[in-house]
C-alpha cells in the first residue's frame, strides 16, 4: 500500500524575534577562546594549521579519562589538519595575546601558513606548540560527527597542564572589547562571511538528512 503519511518538512530558519530570544540566552555567559592547533602528520616539517574557536568544552568527568569536544568548520585549513592526524591541541590564551589571536585568526592557513616565523615544536602527540598560552592540553580524536557545517570531535586529552595560574582566559566578550577598532571591523566581516558559509552548508545536510 501506498504510503499516504505526510512527511515533515525540514526545519525552517526562526523568525527574527524568535532568533533574538534564543541569541539573547547566548549572550548570557561568555565562553572562553580556544586556539586550535594541528598537523598533518606528528613529523617535523609537515604541514601545520591553527584556527580560533569558542566551541571547545570539557566532555567527561572522570578524572583519569579526560576527554574534549571541538566543533571545527569543516571549510578551515586546521579541519583539514585533524582530518590528517586525528589529533589537535587546544589551547587558552591571556588578554594579552592578541597577537596569536590576529595570527591565528584572521587569515585563513589555505592561503598563509599561520606558522611562519615559528619554531616548529610539537606537543607528544605531534601537534603545533606556541609560546604565551596560559593552559594546553593534547587530544586525540576518538569519534567524530558531521553536522554539515561543522564536524564535532569527541577527543581522549593524552597530556598538558596549566602553564600560568594568575592569569583568567581571553573570552570571547573581553575580545570584542579589546579589539582596535580595524581588528573589530575585521572580525565583524570574517563573522558574516563564515556565517553565510555555515548557512549554506546547513541547509545541504538537513536537504540530506531526515532530521524529523
Amino acid at each position: 500500500m501506498p504510503d499516504n503519511t505526510a512527511k515533515p518538512e525540514h526545519p525552517q530558519p526562526l523568525s527574527e524575534a524568535t532568533a533574538a530570544a534564543v541569541n539573547a540566552v547566548y549572550q548570557l555567559y561568555d565562553p572562553p577562546l580556544w586556539l586550535v592547533t594541528a598537523a598533518e602528520s606528528p613529523a617535523p616539517g609537515s604541514r601545520r594549521g591553527g584556527c580560533i574557536a569558542t566551541f571547545v568544552a570539557r566532555a567527561a568527568i572522570v578524572r583519569d579519562m579526560p576527554r574534549m569536544v571541538a566543533g571545527i568548520a569543516r571549510h578551515h585549513h586546521t579541519w583539514r589538519m585533524i582530518e590528517a592526524s586525528r589529533c589537535f591541541a587546544v589551547y587558552l590564551l591571556p588578554e594579552s595575546a592578541l597577537d596569536l589571536v590576529w595570527r591565528f585568526g584572521l587569515d585563513t592557513g589555505k592561503d598563509v601558513d599561520k606558522l611562519a616565523g615559528l619554531p616548529d615544536v610539537r606537543t607528544p602527540l605531534g601537534n603545533p606548540r606556541v609560546d604565551g598560552p596560559i593552559a594546553w592540553l593534547d587530544c586525540r580524536v576518538e569519534n567524530a560527527m558531521s553536522t554539515g557545517d561543522r564536524s564535532i570531535y569527541l577527543a581522549e586529552v593524552n597530556g598538558g597542564g596549566v602553564l600560568d595560574d594568575t592569569t583568567a582566559p581571553l573570552t570571547a566578550g573581553r575580545l570584542t572589547e579589546l579589539a582596535p577598532a580595524d581588528k573589530r571591523a575585521e572580525l565583524d566581516r570574517l563573522y558574516a562571511r563564515d556565517g553565510g558559509i555555515d548557512a549554506d552548508a546547513i541547509r545541504a545536510w538537513r536537504a540530506a538528512h531526515d532530521t524529523r
